[in-house]
């Protein structure tokens, strides 16, 4: 083969080798840039998910503490009704004792008040 010949047939390979080194290294960058990106983006997905997860944590927090404040709430309005009606209920027992005693004191009078207040109130709900 003449020297001619083989200077033809290594160009082409010789043009290949130095394009398939290009094509290496712009791999190589594309590899690197890719996992660049990927890194970058999975920093800021944890960061993300690292602020949401604490938004939820403080939302549960106050969740929890007013749940916690509108229970006691109850528990007190509950307390003070249970007051008030046993209050209420000792006042009808002492008036209901008093009027025992002044029905037994008098009876007359007794009757004679109970049909004046019946024959009025019968008057008011006749109109």
């Amino acid at each position: 083969m003449s020297k001619e010949v083989q200077a033809k047939e290594t160009a082409p390979e010789q043009a290949l080798g130095t394009g398939g080194s290009r094509i290496d290294e712009s791999a190589e960058r594309f590899k690197r840039a890719t996992s660049d990106a990927v890194a970058n983006a999975k920093d800021k997905v944890d960061h993300v998910a690292d602020r949401v997860e604490d938004g939820l944590h403080r939302a549960t927090d106050k969740a929890a503490d007013a749940a916690t404040r509108a229970t006691d709430k109850a528990g007190e309005y509950s307390e003070r009704g249970r007051e008030a009606y046993d209050e209420a209920m000792d006042r009808a027992d002492v008036w209901l004792e008093r009027a025992r005693d002044y029905v037994r004191e008098k009876p007359v009078q007794s009757v004679a008040i109970a049909l004046g207040a019946g024959w009025l109130l019968g008057r008011i709900l006749r109109r």
